[in-house]
């Protein structure tokens, strides 16, 4: 049984922040650049690495700010309301839950999910049965990880990225194939962990400039190369 966002366990998941900085994925993942929790950054590397040789991964959004999130959720809730006129309200939330979640839990506000997908040795998109951000309806459900309605090519690659990423400790989120994440609430509920380590970034704002510190020094740089941040923490 799929476990959505808007499912109350996910939000009722406690959060023990570590405070870990964003960092900079290299270019080795795209031209994105896309920032991330230092260790959910090991582990892409590490997914990356398991890889056969001229297949790569390809992240193309991490971190997504607040405001950001905010408005996948106002246009795509828009999209379900003109496509399900007759839904109730919590009908209509867990729609949307299919596709974007709530802002309360999202891992990509948290810098705890990525969206990625395969390319070539060229740096060609693999085909892996619909583009990336193909919602349900878009997709006719091969949005779907495990959609039964695939080509048998495009199953092998999805069953490759699902293998490299969940032997990284990675969740995937079932309606998003490219959905990807580590250490947020999702995560947490999924693997049975007793909390969550990453919140969302915004929160650490709160945090006043000594108990910031404090936590910097105690981080040790996971990309080696003197790109962890903690400026910017605002969403």
């Amino acid at each position: 049984m799929t476990i959505l966002f808007a499912d109350p366990r996910v939000a009722a998941i406690p959060v023990h922040e570590s405070y870990e900085s964003l960092v900079t994925l290299g270019a080795s993942f795209g031209p994105a650049r896309a920032r991330v929790r230092a260790g959910l950054a090991a582990r892409l590397r590490r997914a990356q690495a398991a890889l056969p040789v001229g297949v790569s991964l390809r992240v193309v959004e991490g971190h997504r700010s607040a405001a950001e999130q905010q408005l996948i959720i106002d246009r795509y809730t828009a999209q379900v309301r003109h496509a399900y006129p007759e839904a109730a309200p919590w009908q209509r939330q867990q729609l949307v839950s299919r596709f974007v979640a709530p802002l309360e839990v999202a891992p990509h506000v948290a810098g705890a999910a990525v969206d990625l997908t395969l390319v070539d040795r060229r740096g060609l998109p693999l085909d892996m049965g619909t583009p990336i951000d193909a919602t349900p309806e878009e997709s006719q459900g091969r949005c779907y990880l495990d959609s039964p309605d695939l080509s048998a090519d495009v199953r092998d690659r999805r069953a490759l990225l699902a293998r490299v990423l969940t032997d990284a400790g990675l969740v995937n989120y079932p309606s998003e194939w490219w959905h990807w994440s580590y250490g947020d609430r999702y995560w947490a509920l999924v693997t049975g962990a007793d909390a969550a380590i990453y919140g969302p970034v915004v929160d650490l704002d709160r945090l006043d400039q000594a108990d910031r510190l404090a936590h910097v020094d105690g981080l040790s740089n996971v990309d080696g190369r003197g790109d962890a941040r903690w400026g910017g923490w605002a969403a």
